[in-house]
């Protein structure tokens, strides 16, 4: 599913327009993002929690040359799944 289907899903679901659906998404995602940017956790009881987790700094390997290369320590945007969301993906209908 890539974004205009979520939101002909949304606008079906909720009986609203499309142009509210898309607004109502892009204030999520916009919300969701402020907040890891800020260092903190988006929690949605039942469904997840959205984080940032910091990755190292480390050495890797060029694929073509064999050659080392340096890759920077960076910051992550991480989801774990409530235990709610992961019982509904997981069951049998």
């Amino acid at each position: 599913m890539n974004k205009a289907e979520l939101i002909d899903k949304i606008s079906k679901d909720a009986e609203i327009t499309k142009t509210q659906a898309n607004n109502a998404l892009d204030a999520f995602t916009s919300s969701v993002i402020a907040t890891l940017k800020k260092g903190d956790r988006v929690t949605l009881v039942g469904f997840g929690t959205f984080s940032v987790s910091e990755r190292a700094a480390r050495n890797g390997r060029n694929p073509q040359t064999g050659a080392v290369i340096k890759i920077k320590a960076r910051k992550v945007p991480k989801f774990k799944a409530g235990k709610e969301f992961s019982t509904k993906i997981s069951s049998k209908k």
